[in-house]
């Protein structure tokens, strides 16, 4: 008995089938009905990067492009039924975590990330100012106990890290990436990738910093020039591609540059759906060039913190 040739289906064996499949990411993050960040944001910029998004709900946030005005975090048990359910099924390469919701589901998601220690994880902390402060306290307690054990890389904004990992700093001379990365592997974190980092040497006060750092300095990294620019998901973005990179097999600092250049040209092809901030175009290279005299971003957003570097990036080295 012979297949049909019916479109759709393959005469490929199974096995040949799950050569070619894309690496699988398991993202825990919030929903985001703007699209820009959350998990519409993750599912979108792993697929761009080429791997495959197990997408896991950790809370709705109720916000539009420009502010986070509520959050309902959904019960830890939900989250973790969702997560066991399919890693009973498919073959998991790397994960990202973003925002878990609550202290609870923090706690619940670390026991399962601890099943599979040997998957890189990747975890970004967005800026959480909008939280109850009821709420942020015991959140990041547990996400710093919790997580940051587990983590590979930490990724985050130099003011969000800083205030997060060395809330104590009082020194007039911001943290550099190097004492963040020694506070966060105090924590059990490997590395931390600094973004937003302001530059204040003569003739570098247009460009900003984005470092890879360890306990023992800063490993590589990609300046972006600043203007005035603000976006949404930026964070969220250059995390979730350097989850996907990672799960792909690149070497680390490989996948930073990557993955800083994935942001860099998703930012610099942003586009405004709403009155709020820019949302990165993670499709960039799906998309016509501007004909010749349109600009990509035509008018200025409202500033914002979203965690992420400012202004559509020009790399610099």
């Amino acid at each position: 008995m012979t297949m049909s040739s019916t479109p759709g289906l393959t005469t490929d064996p199974p096995e040949a089938i799950a050569d070619t499949a894309p690496p699988c990411v398991m993202s825990f993050n919030a929903s985001d009905p703007t699209g820009a960040g959350g998990l519409a944001g993750d599912v979108a910029t792993i697929a761009a990067m080429g791997a495959h998004a197990l997408p896991v709900v950790t809370s709705v946030v109720m916000r539009d492009t420009a502010e986070v005005f509520d959050h309902h975090p959904l019960d830890a048990e939900v989250v973790v039924e969702q997560a066991r359910s399919v890693l009973e099924d498919v073959t998991l390469a790397g994960w990202k975590v973003g925002f878990l919701g609550s202290a609870e589901t923090v706690g619940a998601v670390a026991e399962v990330l601890s099943d599979y220690a040997e998957l890189p994880l990747v975890s970004y902390l967005p800026p959480l100012s909008w939280l109850d402060e009821e709420q942020q306290q015991p959140y990041l307690d547990a996400f710093r106990e919790l997580i940051l054990p587990a983590t590979e890389v930490l990724v985050g904004s130099h003011q969000t890290l800083t205030d997060f990992l060395l809330p104590e700093w009082d020194n007039e001379r911001p943290a550099s990436p190097r004492e963040l990365a020694v506070a966060a592997a105090g924590h059990g974190a490997r590395y931390v990738l600094v973004t937003g980092v302001m530059l204040a040497a003569k003739g570098t006060e247009q460009f900003i910093d984005n470092v890879l750092a360890s306990a023992q300095g800063a490993l590589t990294g990609e300046k972006f020039e600043r203007f005035d620019a603000s976006f949404v998901g930026a964070g969220d973005t250059l995390a979730a591609a350097l989850a996907s990179l990672l799960a792909s097999g690149s070497e680390l600092q490989a996948a930073v540059g990557e993955a800083l250049s994935f942001l860099d040209q998703s930012l610099d092809a942003g586009f405004r759906p709403g009155m709020g901030n820019i949302v990165p175009d993670r499709f960039f290279w799906a998309a016509p060039p501007p004909e010749d005299g349109e600009d990509d971003i035509d008018d200025e957003p409202p500033p914002a913190d979203d965690g992420a570097p400012r202004g559509a990036g020009r790399r610099v080295h």
